[in-house]
């Protein structure tokens, strides 16, 4: 069965997150991994014209491809990171939409040569939901690409996650969780032509890798 997400509550979990996450001395930035400077970079994009974030949170991969002459969009649902991001950003041309994924995918008219997540709405939509709509907004021969960290072994399908540990106020959230070939299979069902996952090994051994999707049209 599909999980109760409460919109408004993951709202106020967002803007929570906007408030601790946001610099505003921080410079443009891509890096599919939680760890800097370690991975690929946008070339797995394959050289877009134009760009989907979804979840786009600072902005900052946004302003990065922006700088490259990228049409570069974002939708985030946290009004707060919206502003903070839009107002950091909008000198480099890259736009900020306060909008539910979903909700702003099946609204939208526009086609882009790439839509991407970095730990974004991605992990925390479902997705037989999302997949779909991600196929639609995507032009002829469009890329799909993913980043969060890898499941837990035994532990798949939708995630409980609080905010901030386990004291203070309950602000949650679901994140969705797969074996590599099983969200192959999501992007496949889909209508995708292709998809490919793979581990990124962190730096340093023993430490959490990410787990990077692909798929193109």
């Amino acid at each position: 069965m599909p999980v109760p997400h409460d919109i408004p509550a993951e709202t106020e979990l967002w803007d929570a997150f906007a408030e601790s996450a946001f610099d505003a001395e921080a410079e443009p930035r891509f890096c599919w991994t939680q760890y800097a400077g370690h991975g690929p970079g946008p070339e797995l994009l394959d050289a877009p014209e134009s760009v989907l974030e979804i979840g786009c949170g600072t902005g900052r991969a946004l302003a990065h491809l922006a700088q490259q002459g990228v049409k570069a969009t974002g939708v985030d649902l946290s009004p707060r990171m919206v502003q903070l991001a839009g107002e950091r950003w909008a000198p480099l041309g890259v736009r900020i939409e306060r909008a539910e994924v979903l909700d702003w995918l099946a609204t939208d008219t526009a086609r882009y040569d790439a839509v991407y997540s970095i730990f974004g709405a991605a992990w925390f939509t479902d997705p037989s939901r999302l997949f779909p709509l991600v196929r639609e907004r995507l032009a002829p021969s469009g890329v799909f690409v993913f980043s969060q960290p890898p499941a837990i072994p035994g532990a798949y399908g939708p995630q409980g996650m609080y905010k901030g540990g386990f004291a203070g106020k309950a602000m949650f959230t679901y994140r969705y969780s797969y074996k590599p070939a099983v969200w192959e299979r999501y992007l496949i069902r889909a209508g995708f032509n292709t998809a490919e996952s793979w581990i990124v090994d962190a730096p340093e051994p023993g430490h959490i890798g990410t787990m990077v999707v692909r798929a193109q049209v």
